[in-house]
């Protein structure tokens, strides 16, 4: 078992019997109180979000995770096929494992999974991808000192915000966990 201290952002518990990463990890002194860890986790199985207070030095069931770079290759229905790079064993993951970040994912990228033994229980795109605009209204020149913007489609077909000055066929920087536009690729 450990305890408080051995707990940071990106960890994963075992929590009311169910798996959980930590997504926010602080430690507070209110006033003339004890000390305490606020945490804000998601459920692995479920998506949802739970917040818990923990005493400090309390003991936490900390759960060994096996994180893997994988490259992604092709969509089969709901999965996603990927490819361990050292054994060449193509693994199945639920689409639903990658979030809102599955849009903007492309073929041969490389993403991260977590296994516990041989299960796959958590995976997540890359934190920013480069793509190309395939359609948006043509921009106007010049326009940079406005914070205007107008809807892009990028080609994995996701729908991104994009300043006014971006024009068809340039590269982008997208933040997946967003999906904010980030700056041009040059």
């Amino acid at each position: 078992m450990a305890t408080t201290q051995d707990v940071n952002i990106g960890t994963f518990i075992r929590f009311n019997g169910d798996l959980c990463v930590i997504i926010e990890w602080q430690h507070r002194t209110p006033g003339n109180l004890r000390a305490f860890y606020q945490a804000k986790m998601r459920n692995i199985k479920n998506g949802k979000l739970a917040e818990n207070r923990f005493r400090s030095g309390e003991e936490i069931e900390v759960v060994r995770v096996e994180m893997k770079p994988l490259q992604y290759l092709y969509k089969d229905g709901n999965n996603l096929v990927c490819m361990d790079n050292e054994t060449f064993e193509q693994i199945y993951i639920e689409e639903s494992y990658f979030g809102e970040g599955v849009k903007f994912m492309k073929e041969n990228m490389e993403v991260n999974a977590a296994f516990e033994g041989d299960t796959v229980i958590y995976a997540e795109p890359p934190k920013t991808v480069e793509l190309e605009i395939t359609y948006t209204e043509p921009g106007i020149r010049g326009d940079t000192a406005t914070k205007t913007l107008k809807p892009a489609t990028v080609e994995t077909g996701a729908t991104v915000s994009i300043p006014l000055f971006l024009n068809v066929g340039e590269r982008i920087k997208i933040d997946t966990r967003t999906g904010e536009y980030m700056e041009r690729v040059k």
